[in-house]
């Protein structure tokens, strides 16, 4: 369940530009100030304190189950194999390798299935605690003709070329802390604490695209262009040079003319600001990356040193949809981490007593709509769809009722088997699809009490209420059977057509495991499924990939990267007729593969 996504602190901003420190200073009084939103005398804030909190590394993580959470535990499992060697370091594999091709691909599936995820948990006797800290594995399997080869590259991030160097871990991640120097005595250990914090660019989460190029993203600062080609990085980019946001998620939207959106938080003395960016879809010059960004909107959280965690956003022809959910982000405590001898993502913690709110954008004139959307508390990590219809906005989503549990993907429960395996998978909340409907223009004078949504064929409502709060009650897009498949997480649909409009097929994976061991077709009119399941196989992200020239929704294939823990099987890239969701052939590969988060195809 990726992804997750880091987040830096800033220290503010002056115009367009971010100001940056250049070393932290970090006394009583700045974070006193910090927390009483003012600045104190020789305050001079944090440079890029990063953070992912998709990737929770919470430590209570048997906690009690919310009393919202109806569907979140449900088909209790037992003698769960062990998956260690899907969560562990592999080589990787640089020069093509010919993969066996079973079956029969189609001839026009030309192109590249480019994934990304870590592979590699250790340096030297230093060992990351928690799985998305691996470093950045990028995976290609190339398609032409029938035929199919594959390569690997660990991404040569500045991280891991220094950790490379020294032979341990020297820069923090999410979930782990880079311990000081051994060579150092007690007092430069001790000091070490209040030096600058080092930088992560393991930008290990999706493939994303600005300008017709593509970058591998996490949700730091920065990102890191790569060649499709050849898997070798050749740029680094910063997103804090050209805007005041510190990062931007890893799940970007596009407009059919290549315009790109996103949003990035910005973080500060005075608290901090949810921001939605825009980057034109063209280059003005042959050298320019995200050139010409810009932040069109900015929302006020809820509480300013305590935003919520987001991981992706919703997105129709003309509006951005911002989920705030009660996944917080105790700013005083990641600004204090490195000080407290704690990873950073102590300062995430999951308070369902707020509700969860939804912010709506103008694309066009980047204003913040005023209506008020509320629903009960939920976590989202990737929407579905979202699409406009009779003068409301419906949006789709994989939800969840608890939000701690991802403290499953420390390495520790990953790699755990038996009877501790299943207490572990047993205890996390499940994740559903369901649709919120939020009626645009709501009068002042429209009824109270009354179902604002003229919808007919979703049970969402949308009511308002006394002090003008609309609250959102979902529809489930499911039947009891995706329960017995333990939920659907990493939807994908066919975008290039269906991006914000309505559609009717999305794509996930299966969970009756801690990672993805079933593919999923769903009909959200129907709500019906199909299944594609391998005992002892997990696939991946299901990607879709349309017929040249196909007009129905589901005309194409499916293509999924599947693995196994066994060593005597082959790990393949599977491909599926999207309609029937039957087998059209696989193409198998004598290599180590871990599990991986997201990716693209790229046609050729």
């Amino acid at each position: 369940m990726a992804t997750l996504g880091r987040l830096s602190v800033l220290c503010g901003a002056q115009g367009s530009r971010a100001v940056f420190l250049r070393s932290l200073v970090v006394r009583p009084t700045h974070v006193a100030a910090f927390l009483q939103d003012r600045p104190s005398p020789g305050w001079c804030g944090v440079q890029h304190i990063h953070l992912s909190p998709s990737r929770h590394f919470l430590k209570k993580s048997m906690g009690t189950v919310s009393p919202h959470q109806k569907e979140a535990i449900v088909g209790q499992r037992q003698n769960l194999p062990c998956i260690e060697p899907l969560v562990s370091t592999v080589e990787e594999t640089p020069g093509m390798v010919s993969a066996r091709v079973r079956g029969h691909l189609p001839e026009w599936l030309n192109g590249y299935l480019l994934r990304i995820g870590p592979g590699k948990f250790e340096f030297g006797k230093d060992k990351y605690n928690h799985w998305f800290d691996g470093m950045a594995l990028l995976h290609q399997f190339r398609m032409e003709k029938g035929t199919v080869t594959y390569r690997s590259k660990f991404l040569q991030s500045d991280t891991y070329k220094a950790n490379s160097v020294h032979n341990r871990i020297m820069i923090s991640e999410f979930g782990t802390l880079a311990l000081p120097d051994p060579c150092k005595n007690v007092f430069e250990r001790f000091m070490s604490k209040f030096e600058p914090t080092a930088t992560t660019d393991n930008t290990n989460v999706n493939y994303v695209q600005y300008k017709g190029d593509y970058y591998v993203s996490t949700e730091t600062n920065f990102m890191n262009k790569v060649d499709i080609e050849t898997l070798e990085k050749t740029e680094k980019v910063d997103w804090s040079k050209f805007i005041a946001v510190n990062g931007a998620t890893a799940h970007p939207h596009y407009d059919s003319d290549g315009t790109a959106y996103n949003m990035g938080n910005s973080y500060g003395p005075r608290g901090s600001c949810y921001n939605v960016i825009r980057v034109p879809p063209e280059k003005a010059d042959v050298g320019e990356t995200i050139h010409g960004a810009e932040v069109i909107c900015s929302i006020a959280p809820a509480e300013s040193t305590k935003p919520s965690y987001y991981h992706s956003f919703g997105m129709t022809r003309n509006y951005i949809i911002f989920i705030e959910q009660p996944l917080k982000m105790n700013l005083w405590k990641i600004v204090t981490s490195k000080i407290r001898g704690k990873a950073i993502s102590d300062g995430i913690s999951w308070e369902p007593q707020y509700n969860t709110r939804f912010h709506v954008v103008d694309k066009h004139t980047g204003q913040l709509l005023p209506e008020m959307y509320y629903s009960e508390p939920f976590v989202t990590f990737h929407q579905i769809n979202a699409f406009e219809d009779q003068g409301c906005i419906v949006i789709d989503m994989c939800c969840q009722d608890n939000g701690k549990s991802l403290d499953v993907y420390q390495l520790q429960n990953l790699r755990r088997a038996g009877k501790g395996l299943d207490q572990v998978y047993n205890s996390v909340a499940r994740s559903f699809p369901r649709r919120f409907v939020l009626p645009l223009n709501v009068s002042i004078n429209a009824p109270e009490g009354k179902n604002l949504s003229p919808l007919t064929y979703s049970s969402a409502s949308a009511v308002k209420q006394a002090d003008g709060k609309i609250w959102c009650s979902h529809e489930s897009l499911h039947h009891k059977d995706l329960m017995e498949e333990g939920g659907i997480e990493f939807p994908q649909i066919n975008y290039g057509k269906f991006s914000g409009k309505k559609y009717r097929f999305f794509y996930g994976c299966g969970f009756r495991h801690l990672v993805g061991d079933s593919l999923i077709k769903v009909d959200v009119v129907n709500k019906t499924l199909k299944v594609w399941r391998k005992d002892g196989f997990y696939p991946s992200e299901p990607i879709f990939v349309p017929v040249p020239g196909a007009s129905e929704e589901d005309g194409g294939v499916v293509l999924s990267v599947v693995i196994t823990p066994n060593q005597n099987e082959s790990n393949f890239l599977l491909v599926l007729d999207a309609k029937n969701f039957e087998e059209l052939g696989r193409a198998e590969v004598p290599v180590q593969i871990p599990y991986g988060f997201h990716g693209t195809f790229i046609p050729i």
